[in-house]
């Protein structure tokens, strides 16, 4: 039995909810997002929130219940407030800088990076080794995050790379003569 999917999702002022069979649309300040309910559960608006509930007793249907009501939560919060993610730049040289709709970043390669900002996305540079990525789709704005984070990894010996602000990397000793 689902614990997450028994509680229903409160909807915020501003937010507009719309469930037409297995398509539920949240629209807010933020924009609108789209998502579509697995067949083994039903959402439904109900005294200004989101009510899911399974519909079998299946393992599946108890299964997804928990995992559509979180999907729900994060787009009614998504349009509502949004979500924001932040990256830290280390190294010596390594600087990014926003460019139109394009981030340009200097990692230490013998040429410069650059990785198009998709649409929903928006990134600022608040100084040039601290990146922040934010967005109405939480989805999204994690992915964005992991593709810029893989051009380079923090590495543990000095701890160069591009790795989240809360992010504690694992220091390994050098080498000893």
């Amino acid at each position: 039995m689902s614990r997450v999917g028994k509680y229903p999702v409160s909807i915020p002022e501003g937010v507009n909810v719309n469930v037409n069979g297995q398509e539920v649309v949240v629209k807010g300040k933020n924009g609108e997002l789209t998502t579509k309910v697995s067949p083994h559960v039903s959402a439904k608006v109900e005294d200004g929130a989101i009510v899911v509930m399974p519909s079998d007793n299946s393992k599946k249907a108890r299964a997804l219940w928990g995992t559509t009501r979180s999907i729900l939560s994060n787009l009614v919060k998504g349009v509502a407030e949004g979500f924001t993610v932040k990256l830290e730049v280390n190294g010596v040289g390594y600087r990014c800088q926003v460019q139109g709709s394009t981030l340009v970043m200097q990692l230490g390669f013998s040429h410069e990076v650059r990785f198009p900002i998709p649409a929903g996305i928006t990134i600022n540079c608040e100084k040039p080794t601290l990146l922040s990525i934010s967005g109405a789709d939480k989805q999204a704005v994690g992915q964005v995050a992991s593709n810029i984070r893989k051009y380079r990894l923090p590495e543990p010996y000095k701890g160069k790379g591009i790795k989240y602000e809360n992010e504690q990397i694992l220091r390994k000793e050098g080498k000893k003569k």
